[in-house]
C-alpha cells in the first residue's frame, strides 16, 4: 500500500462521512415537518400531499444511505481488494488483440458494475415508487428497457472506446489526449444532436402535441422570444411513471420540445406556458452553451490528467492495478480518480441553481411571476417534492432552489416589475 492508496482511502472515506451526515441531516429536518403543512404553503398544499412528499423523501434517503455503503465497499472491493486485477487478467488470457482485449475490458467492467446496481433499481421502481403510488412500469417493460439500454451501450460505447484505446496505444507518446478530447467532444454533440429523433424513440413514443388552443399558445411564446424549434411533441411517459415533466432536446434542427402527457394532465395552459417560458429562459441566458463549455474545460482537464496518471505507475498499483493500461486507466478514471474530486459537486450544483433562478425570473417575465407560482406548487405536489430542505444537504446537492427560497424569488420579482 503506498500514498495513493491511503490518500484514496481517506477520500473515499471522508465522502462517505459527509454524505452520511448531510443524509441524516435531510431526513431528520424533513422528518420534523411532517405534523404540518410549512407555513409559505399552509394554504395551497394538504396536509395529505404534504406528508406523502415527507414519507417519500424519507424513503429514498434511506435507500440512499444504503447505496452509499454498498457503493464505497464495491469500489474498495474492485481497487484495493483486486477486482480490477482479476477482471483484466481475464482478458489477459483471452488471446484477443490488444485493441479489442482493452475494449472488452472496459466495456465488461463498466456492464458488471450496472448489474450490481440493478438491485437498488429494483427497489427503487418497485418498491419505493410503487408504495406512493408513481410506479407504471411493469416488469415485463423494466426487462425490455434494460436490454435495449445493454443494448444501445454496446453500440455505442464499442466505437467510441476503441477510438480511445487505439489513439492511447497509437500515440501515447504524442498529444493523444487532445486527439482524445476531440474525439470525445464529438462524440457527445453527435449523441445531443442524435438524441430526440433517433435515441429517445427507442424508448418511449413522441407525437405531435394535437391540443390546437395549448399549440397556437406555445407558437406564440416562441415567436415573441424569438425560439426555433422542430416541434412540439408529447411523451408517454405514463407507461412508466405518474410523474410528470417537460424538456428540451436536440441541436440546430432537430431541437424539439418535449412534454411528459401526465404533465399536461396535471397543469392548465398557463401554467404549462410558464413551465416551457422557464426552459426557454434557459436558451435565452445562454445556459446549455455555457454548460457545453464548462463541460469542454473539465474534460479537456480531465484527458490531460488521465494522460499524467498513465505516466505515474505508482497511480495503478496504489490503486491495485497492474501493469497500467489504456483499458485499466479508463476503468480507474470513470471509477476511481471521480472519489478525490468529490467536493465539485457542490460547486456545480450552485452553478445550477444560479441559472435556476434566472430562468424562472425569465419565465415570470414572460407570462407573470402567479402562473410559475402555481405550476411549480403543482409540481412539488404531483411529484411528491419536500417543501423543507436542509441547508446543508440543498447546498450539497440541489441542482434546484429549494421550494420556498424559489418560490419567494418569483414573489419578489413579481412586487418588483408588477407582473
Amino acid at each position: 500500500m503506498n500514498w495513493i492508496s491511503e490518500l484514496f482511502i481517506a477520500a473515499l472515506t471522508l465522502h462517505v462521512i459527509i454524505e452520511l451526515v448531510l443524509n441524516v441531516r435531510q431526513s431528520v429536518k424533513v422528518g420534523l415537518s411532517r405534523k404540518a403543512v410549512p407555513e409559505p404553503f399552509a394554504d395551497r398544499i394538504t396536509l395529505e400531499d404534504h406528508q406523502k412528499a415527507v414519507d417519500y423523501t424519507r424513503a429514498k434517503l434511506r435507500l440512499a444511505r444504503q447505496q452509499l455503503f454498498f457503493d464505497a465497499a464495491i469500489l474498495y472491493v474492485m481497487t484495493l481488494g483486486g477486482g480490477f486485477e482479476a477482471l483484466y487478467r481475464l482478458w489477459l488470457d483471452s488471446g484477443l488483440a490488444p485493441l479489442w482485449r482493452e475494449t472488452g475490458f472496459v466495456l465488461t467492467t463498466l456492464w458488471l458494475l450496472s448489474l450490481l446496481h440493478l438491485p437498488f433499481q429494483l427497489i427503487r421502481t418497485f418498491k419505493i415508487e410503487a408504495e406512493f403510488g408513481f410506479n407504471r412500469t411493469t416488469p415485463r417493460q423494466f426487462v425490455i428497457d434494460l436490454i435495449k439500454g445493454w443494448l444501445l451501450g454496446a453500440a455505442l460505447g464499442i466505437p467510441i472506446v476503441a477510438a480511445l484505446v487505439w489513439l492511447m496505444q497509437q500515440l501515447l507518446d504524442a498529444q493523444w489526449w487532445l486527439w482524445a478530447w476531440a474525439l470525445w467532444m464529438g462524440f457527445n454533440l453527435f449523441i445531443l444532436w442524435a438524441w430526440p429523433r433517433w435515441i429517445a424513440p427507442l424508448f418511449n413514443k413522441f407525437t405531435p402535441l394535437e391540443d390546437d388552443t395549448l399549440r397556437q399558445r406555445i407558437e406564440n411564446l416562441l415567436a415573441r422570444t424569438g425560439f426555433a424549434s422542430n416541434g412540439v411533441f408529447v411523451m408517454d411517459g405514463s407507461r412508466r411513471s405518474s410523474h410528470g415533466n417537460a424538456y428540451f432536446a436536440g441541436m440546430g434542427r432537430n431541437k424539439r420540445i418535449v412534454f411528459f402527457d401526465t404533465l399536461l394532465e396535471k397543469l392548465e395552459p398557463e401554467e404549462i406556458e410558464a413551465v416551457l417560458a422557464h426552459e426557454l429562459g434557459h436558451f435565452r441566458h445562454g445556459h446549455i452553451k455555457k454548460r457545453l463549455l464548462l463541460s469542454a474545460l473539465i474534460s479537456l482537464a480531465g484527458f490531460w490528467l488521465l494522460n499524467w496518471l498513465m505516466q505515474q505507475p505508482e497511480f495503478f498499483t496504489g490503486l491495485g492495478v497492474q501493469p497500467p493500461s489504456p483499458g485499466t486507466a479508463l476503468v480507474l478514471f470513470v471509477t476511481a480518480v471521480p472519489v478525490f474530486f468529490f467536493w465539485l459537486g457542490p460547486l456545480m450544483a450552485l452553478l445550477s441553481r444560479k441559472h435556476e433562478f434566472e430562468a424562472d425570473a425569465f419565465a415570470a417575465e414572460q407570462v407573470g411571476s402567479d402562473a410559475m407560482i402555481r405550476a411549480l406548487l403543482k409540481l412539488y405536489r404531483d411529484n411528491a417534492a419536500p417543501l423543507v430542505q436542509d441547508e446543508w444537504y440543498s447546498a450539497w446537492h440541489d441542482s434546484h432552489p429549494p421550494a420556498p427560497v424559489r418560490i419567494e424569488h418569483l414573489q419578489r420579482h413579481k412586487e418588483q416589475h408588477h407582473d
